[in-house]
Parts: structure tokens; C-alpha cells; sequence
């Protein structure tokens, strides 16, 4: 008998506990929706500031990343990427697309994962489009998931130090950052990317 109960009381309590660990993911996904930044929807010239400012620190910190730019046929760049959960988790930010030094389209980079994860991170990224084929996909696709067409690297300090723009053979390259500099340990597979109209979203 006492084992019957012991059992019905176990079960009772991982019940418990997936409830609860549903409630926290649902309470820190709320939190990164509304973020500042991120409660209501940047507009252009927002948007176009921030990739200024992270281009600018990018560059700043990170040499390989500059010399890319001047070769690449367009720079696509998320200042600002918010990503939480617990056990379920999510991605979002927006940025522009920067081709002839302007601004010629405006995305956003959204994404879900699972896994053990919790508590909320902030962070952004720049990708840099080295041939014309791989910047096409992006232009044409009607919401382009990473990992699916063009060949992406994603440069770590390390290779940061020895590439230079002969040997950058791929399609894309992308840098993830923070304002003091390079980050690891951070992938883009999965992610989803769609243009977006700022002013009108």
C-alpha cells in the first residue's frame, strides 16, 4: 500500500513539475517580447542607428570583420538580439540590410529552441554576404531558414585573427558580438529571416 501512494505521489510531483517549468517558460518568453526595444516596433531611422552604432563597434573591435566589408555585396546586421526560455525558448531582433554603404531592405531574425536553456540573453550579429549568388537567396526568399541554401561560417576570434579577404571563399560569414567585442558559442542554424516594413509593422 505505502508503495501505491509513494508512486501516485511521485507522479504527482513531475506533473508539478512540468507545469511548473511550462509556467517559467511561458513567464520568461513574455519577458523577452516585452523587452525594451522590442514591446513596440522599431522604426527605420531607429532601426538604421543601431546598425550604425554596431557597425561602428564591430569594426572597432574586430579588423577581419571591416576588411570583409570591403568586399562583400551586402552586410546584413541585427544590432540587438533577444533570446530567453526555460527548456523552451525563442529569438527575435530586427536590423537592415546595408549595400553601396546605405540601407536597402529591412529584416528581422527570428527562432525556437529546445534543450536545457534559462534566463535571457542579449546579443547581435552581422553577416557578410561574399558573393552575389548568396545575397540573391536572401533578396528572393520568402522567409530564408538558415542552414537551408548558402554556405555560412560563423567567424570566432581565432579565425577572426588569420582571415583575410583572399581566403574568405564562402558564401556568407557571420560575427556575432556584443559592444566589447567577439562572441562564442552561438549558432544561427534554424533561424528563420524575413523582410519586414518598420514603419508600417
Amino acid at each position: 500500500m505505502k508503495t501505491m501512494y509513494q508512486k501516485k505521489f511521485k507522479g504527482l510531483t513531475l506533473c508539478n513539475l512540468r507545469y511548473m517549468v511550462l509556467f517559467l517558460s511561458v513567464v520568461i518568453m513574455a519577458a523577452v517580447l516585452i523587452s525594451p526595444g522590442l514591446a513596440s516596433a522599431d522604426t527605420a531611422a531607429e532601426i538604421d542607428r543601431n546598425v550604425d552604432s554596431a557597425l561602428q563597434n564591430l569594426y572597432a573591435t574586430t579588423p577581419a570583420a571591416k576588411e570583409l566589408s570591403k568586399v562583400a555585396k551586402g552586410i546584413l546586421v541585427f544590432p540587438k538580439i533577444v533570446k530567453g526560455g526555460l527548456m523552451v525558448g525563442g529569438q527575435y531582433g530586427v536590423g537592415a540590410l546595408r549595400g553601396g554603404g546605405k540601407t536597402v531592405g529591412y529584416y528581422k531574425s527570428v527562432a525556437a529552441s529546445y534543450g536545457l536553456q534559462i534566463g535571457v540573453q542579449k546579443f547581435g550579429y552581422a553577416m557578410f554576404f561574399i558573393t552575389q549568388s548568396g545575397l540573391d537567396h536572401l533578396k528572393k526568399s520568402d522567409g530564408w531558414e538558415i542552414g537551408v541554401g548558402p554556405s555560412i561560417v560563423v567567424v570566432d576570434e581565432g579565425l577572426a585573427k588569420s582571415m583575410t579577404t583572399t581566403t574568405a571563399k564562402k558564401d556568407i560569414y557571420a560575427f556575432f558580438f556584443k559592444q566589447k567585442g567577439l562572441m562564442a558559442g552561438l549558432g544561427l542554424q534554424g533561424s528563420k529571416i524575413s523582410r519586414i516594413t518598420p514603419d508600417k509593422e
